[in-house]
């Protein structure tokens, strides 16, 4: 009997500490649409109790939004990955990515919604809602300029390989969000076009900006399973990926000082 006693608690101690390092699923809903994101609580918090909203790339929730909820709540912060797309809408390729992005760049109001409904499950996970700070991996970098866009109570927001287009017939408002936009230097799935649109929207908009562009990376330069051939347009670049890291967190020094 001691025997089985003292297994079964070195079994319990065991997957307790294997739920500490991970992400907790957390449902919601915008109306009728069931919504599955992922929160991260700090072991130990910063102490303005910072939060950080993960917003993924165009493939919906995946490993590489997950791993960066988790390196974050490492650091201290508070953390939530949204759910955009809504259980049972996970694209199943390119193809349908591409046309559930499309959708929510059109439908840019249906985009800010989510995003909001998504923040609003970081504050209650135990973020200070004057703290946060909205980050994006290519899609979700389109959608962290649409946070800042929609001024909403994020301190400033980051957009890692983001599209950065807007309909030209959208009014420019000011901007009170901080923005960093971290590029590819020649990534051609963003044009010089839609470069200088942007820039101008800034400065029309009173932001305060920054822009830093990184040698040889194209698209996707921060996802792993991007693999490295640059010729696709989509690549993983390590160097990019660190320096890029550490641009938002020295940007994340700023915003919570």
């Amino acid at each position: 009997m001691k025997t089985k006693t003292l297994l079964v608690l070195v079994l319990t101690i065991s997957s307790t500490v294997l739920v500490q390092g991970q992400l907790k699923a957390v449902s919601y809903a915008d109306g009728n649409q069931k919504l599955e994101g992922f929160s991260g609580s700090p072991k130990k918090s910063n102490p303005k109790k910072a939060g950080v909203l993960i917003l993924p790339a165009w493939m919906g929730i995946d490993a590489h939004s997950k791993e960066s909820a988790e390196a974050l709540s490492k650091l201290g912060y508070y953390t939530f990955v949204a759910d955009i797309y809504g259980v049972g809408n996970k694209p199943a390729n390119a193809q349908e990515a591409g046309k559930k992005a499309g959708h929510f760049k059109t439908n840019y109001k249906e985009y800010q919604k989510r995003i909001h409904l998504a923040l609003e499950q970081l504050i209650k996970s135990g973020a200070n809602p004057n703290d946060i700070a909205v980050i994006g991996y290519c899609f979700g970098g389109s959608g962290a300029l649409e946070a800042a866009r929609a001024n909403m109570n994020v301190k400033g927001v980051v957009s890692f390989h983001g599209g950065l287009g807007r309909d030209a017939a959208r009014s420019i408002e000011p901007i009170k969000p901080k923005v960093l936009v971290l590029h590819g230097a020649d990534d051609f799935y963003v044009s010089e076009t839609e470069i200088k649109a942007f820039q101008d929207e800034m400065r029309t908009s009173k932001a305060d900006w920054q822009m830093v562009y990184y040698a040889d990376a194209v698209h996707a330069f921060t996802q792993k399973d991007a693999g490295n051939d640059k010729s696709k347009g989509v690549a993983y670049n390590e160097k990019a990926d660190k320096r890029s890291w550490k641009a938002m967190l020295d940007f994340f020094g700023e915003l919570f000082q």
